[in-house]
């Protein structure tokens, strides 16, 4: 089966790595057909495996090698295109709109901070087959207030984010 393990934290604070060393610790721990999609942390592979085996076998060979706590998340190839095909938000370019992957439960702890949040213009959140989707004005990404929210430590084990563009990137290399 195919899967994308998206990888929380990787090359921001001081995370980094290169994207071949990261296939590489996957090749290693027993994945086959081992490719990386941008540098952000998104690792295409095969296995026979469960999901939640996966994620196990892999969060400990990543923090064993790169020696940080390793948190990622394993979606399948069907599990990502529900992603890709329940945006809710119209493409705008003057608009990013993020998918989260996590826990399952997290896009309820996300809508509650969304709602907590100040918001701008054209920010909106919405959640659509459990998954949450956020859409910010460009260059507002990281000052919202919702936008700090995401740094959360108490949040870090609990979800990561990718722009809508690059869950695109991502079906075009598990096709």
């Amino acid at each position: 089966m195919k899967y994308c393990a998206f990888l929380r934290g990787v090359n921001v604070k001081g995370t980094n790595m290169k994207m071949a060393d990261v296939c590489q610790v996957f090749k290693e721990a027993g994945m086959l057909d081992v490719s990386s999609i941008l540098a952000s942390g998104n690792i295409v592979f095969s296995s026979d495996k469960k999901a939640d085996d996966l994620k196990k076998i892999l969060e400990k060979a990543m923090s064993d090698h790169f020696s940080y706590e390793a948190f990622l998340f394993i979606r399948s190839q069907k599990e990502t295109e529900i992603f890709w095909n329940s945006i809710p938000f119209e493409k705008n370019d003057d608009l990013h709109i993020y998918g989260f992957v996590g826990n399952p439960g997290v896009e309820n702890v996300l809508m509650g901070e969304f709602e907590a949040a100040s918001k701008t213009e054209n920010e909106k959140a919405e959640i659509i087959n459990n998954l949450f989707y956020w859409q910010v004005p460009k260059g507002n990404t990281l000052d919202s207030s919702f936008g700090k929210v995401l740094g959360k430590k108490s949040l870090k084990d609990q979800f990561t984010s990718r722009n809508i563009n690059t869950f695109e990137k991502i079906l075009k290399k598990m096709s």
